[in-house]
Protein backbone atom coordinates (compact mmCIF):
# COMPACT_ATOMS: atom_id res chain seq x y z
CA UNK A 1 0.00 0.00 0.00
CA UNK A 2 1.47 3.74 -0.96
CA UNK A 3 2.26 5.94 1.64
CA UNK A 4 -0.59 8.17 1.13
CA UNK A 5 -3.08 5.82 1.49
CA UNK A 6 -1.41 4.63 4.42
CA UNK A 7 -1.26 7.95 5.98
CA UNK A 8 -5.01 8.48 4.73
CA UNK A 9 -6.21 5.52 6.52
CA UNK A 10 -4.42 5.81 9.52
CA UNK A 11 -6.32 9.59 10.05
CA UNK A 12 -9.54 8.02 9.03
CA UNK A 13 -9.13 4.95 11.64
CA UNK A 14 -8.26 8.02 14.06
CA UNK A 15 -10.97 9.80 13.39
CA UNK A 16 -13.50 7.25 13.79
CA UNK A 17 -11.98 6.27 16.77
CA UNK A 18 -11.84 9.52 18.40
CA UNK A 19 -15.52 9.95 17.68
CA UNK A 20 -17.27 6.26 18.03
CA UNK A 21 -14.24 4.60 20.43
CA UNK A 22 -12.18 1.59 20.07
CA UNK A 23 -14.89 -0.64 19.07
CA UNK A 24 -15.83 1.13 15.85
CA UNK A 25 -15.88 -0.62 12.56
CA UNK A 26 -15.07 0.28 9.57
CA UNK A 27 -14.25 -0.52 5.86
CA UNK A 28 -11.90 0.51 2.99
CA UNK A 29 -14.55 2.35 1.46
CA UNK A 30 -14.33 4.96 4.67
CA UNK A 31 -11.18 5.97 3.62
CA UNK A 32 -12.70 7.43 0.02
CA UNK A 33 -14.79 10.18 -0.33
CA UNK A 34 -18.31 9.07 -1.92
CA UNK A 35 -17.19 9.35 -5.39
CA UNK A 36 -15.40 6.98 -7.45
CA UNK A 37 -12.64 9.65 -8.33
CA UNK A 38 -9.28 7.17 -8.37
CA UNK A 39 -10.21 4.03 -9.29
CA UNK A 40 -6.54 2.53 -8.91
CA UNK A 41 -6.08 3.64 -5.35
CA UNK A 42 -9.52 2.30 -4.43
CA UNK A 43 -8.29 -1.22 -6.10
CA UNK A 44 -5.51 -0.91 -4.27
CA UNK A 45 -7.19 -0.18 -1.08
CA UNK A 46 -9.38 -3.29 -1.98
CA UNK A 47 -6.77 -5.59 -2.72
CA UNK A 48 -5.05 -4.94 0.82
CA UNK A 49 -8.26 -5.87 2.43
CA UNK A 50 -9.54 -8.41 0.39
CA UNK A 51 -6.98 -10.32 -1.17
CA UNK A 52 -3.79 -9.56 0.99
CA UNK A 53 -5.53 -9.91 4.37
CA UNK A 54 -8.79 -11.43 3.85
CA UNK A 55 -10.56 -9.29 6.02
CA UNK A 56 -14.08 -8.70 6.60
CA UNK A 57 -16.22 -6.12 5.03
CA UNK A 58 -16.45 -4.30 8.74
CA UNK A 59 -13.27 -4.26 10.63
CA UNK A 60 -12.85 -2.83 14.09
CA UNK A 61 -10.70 0.91 13.22
CA UNK A 62 -8.03 -0.05 15.64
CA UNK A 63 -7.13 -3.34 14.13
CA UNK A 64 -7.00 -1.70 10.92
CA UNK A 65 -4.63 0.60 12.09
CA UNK A 66 -2.44 -1.52 14.17
CA UNK A 67 -2.06 -3.84 10.88
CA UNK A 68 -1.17 -0.24 8.63
CA UNK A 69 1.21 0.96 11.37
CA UNK A 70 2.90 -2.27 11.63
CA UNK A 71 3.47 -2.43 7.73
CA UNK A 72 1.71 -4.95 6.75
Amino acid sequence: MRASLRTKAIEVCNKKIAAKGEGVGLSFYAFFANKNDDPELLMEAATWWIQTHALDHFEKAVKVRAMIEAGE
